[in-house]
């Protein structure tokens, strides 16, 4: 009988130290698998954090390469005079600008096409247009931006006749809203400006004169017409 008990208490022994044996290996196996799991989680996001930051760099790079051609794009519309087309010549000679003349009020240097320019882009400060006669160069962008107000503007070259320039200068002087200044870029001695407009006359007897003045001053090509041609620049 106490054999039996014997044997009986063996064998419980041993199958309670397999359980325990199996147990343990389940919990080793359980272990390395939590081991595996987790340098996969961050192998994961180790690589999807290299992923982001790649994408995000990228688009700083395209964002500031977008931000630099826009400020390129901003920097070229302030030069330029922001113009498009070409003169058309009518049968009395006045050249009219056909095409877009730009408005902007810019505070740097602007290269026009034509000159002197008959519009485009402009400083914002106007150029004393009150019958104002200067005698040394002005700023074409001042100046555009009196012939936006409706003034038009006399300009003459060391080619032209001292007569002529003294009478078209009288003529300014009783005449609100012209100017008149020295221009050595322009292709003729005598030329006429106005927003749009421009003529050149051979003298200041020209019939031209009477009649560019008499249809352009405060004219209907005028973007503001009433702007004031005083309190500006004089210069």
């Amino acid at each position: 009988m106490g054999s039996a008990n014997n044997t009986a208490g063996a064998a419980r022994k041993a199958r309670i130290e397999e359980m325990r044996r199996a147990d343990r290996a389940r919990e080793r196996r359980n272990r390395t698998l939590a081991v595996v799991a987790s340098v996969m989680v961050v192998a994961g996001l180790v690589t999807g954090g290299v992923y982001v930051l790649h994408r995000q760099s990228d688009g700083s790079d395209t964002a500031a390469a977008k931000d630099a051609s826009a400020s390129g794009d901003a920097k070229n519309a302030k030069n330029s005079a922001g113009d498009s087309g070409h003169f058309t010549t009518g049968k009395d000679g006045v050249r009219t600008w056909s095409g877009k003349l730009s408005r902007t009020h810019v505070t740097t240097k602007v290269t026009y096409p034509m000159h002197p320019p008959v519009g485009g882009n402009h400083n914002p400060v106007w150029l004393d247009c009150n019958g104002t006669v200067y005698d040394k160069p002005v700023h074409d962008e001042n100046a555009v931006h009196a012939l936006e107000h409706g003034a038009v503007w006399v300009t003459y070259t060391g080619a032209a006749k001292k007569a002529d320039v003294g009478a078209l200068a009288a003529k300014v002087k009783r005449t609100p809203y012209s100017l008149m200044s020295p221009y050595e870029k322009q292709d003729a001695p005598l030329i006429l400006s106005a927003w749009g407009h421009q003529v050149a006359v051979k003298s200041a007897k020209d019939p031209e004169v009477n009649k560019f003045f008499a249809t352009y001053v405060q004219g209907a090509q005028t973007p503001e017409p009433g702007a004031s041609c005083t309190g500006g620049v004089m210069q």
